[in-house]
């Protein structure tokens, strides 16, 4: 069989992918929680990718953490629980369809199948890249609730983040993978973040050892982590 090299853009051009990836963000919307529409997939895909590249990773490798950050939450359009490992799945099956070599449709599944803080883990260098670019897409955009009097602890938390920046740093011995965040502290104070978001930064702290960088977290001006 030959096999074919899927890039961004067949993804993207994919009627079945781009079905499904629309459908799991109507679905979260039912329930409430932030956008994970193109706006957060196409982020979390480039972030990923440029975050390989920058790193020195080939472009090939960059590629396909481009293409898992794209797809990887997928899942959702079946439910919200155990959405990786559903996504996993379903992304198999599609690029399967689309003729990808199984040892890359092995490396994204398995990048998908682990970015949830839950039950995942970086286990590999894309898998690593997209743990960082999904967990530090923290923004006020993402918020979908307009009537900031009913807000809960998820829409403060993102509402608040006035800006968000993840840079790298090859200058030192040692990689740095730094996410800067402005936050408003009249709206959210940063316990807050905490509570939300401290299991995700330890994730992103382990991946970060995965790709030989250190993972810091600036919150206004202070170095927390």
């Amino acid at each position: 069989m030959e096999y074919k090299t899927i890039k961004l853009e067949d993804i993207q051009n994919n009627l079945e992918f781009q079905t499904y990836i629309k459908k799991s963000n109507e679905l979260l919307g039912v329930f409430g929680f932030t956008d994970h529409s193109a706006g957060h997939t196409g982020k979390v895909a480039h972030v990923a990718y440029e975050m390989l590249l920058q790193l020195g990773y080939s472009q090939r490798e960059a590629e396909l953490a481009q293409i898992a950050g794209f797809i990887h939450d997928i899942g959702n359009m079946v439910n919200r629980v155990d959405h990786a490992q559903t996504g996993a799945l379903i992304a198999f099956q599609l690029l399967s369809n689309m003729g990808m070599h199984p040892e890359e449709i092995a490396t994204v599944v398995s990048a998908v199948g682990n970015h949830d803080e839950k039950h995942g883990k970086a286990i590999g260098p894309i898998s690593a890249a997209l743990i960082i670019a999904d967990k530090t897409d923290v923004r006020r955009s993402r918020v979908r609730n307009k009537d900031i009097n009913t807000f809960d602890i998820h829409d403060r938390v993102n509402y608040a983040v006035e800006e968000a920046n993840l840079k790298i740093d090859t200058r030192k011995k040692k990689n740095i993978v730094r996410l800067i965040l402005k936050i408003d502290k009249k709206i959210c104070p940063v316990m807050d973040y905490f509570e939300i978001f401290l299991e995700r930064m330890i994730l992103c702290k382990n991946a970060a050892e995965f790709l030989n960088a250190e993972f810091q977290l600036n919150i206004n001006d202070a170095k927390i982590l």
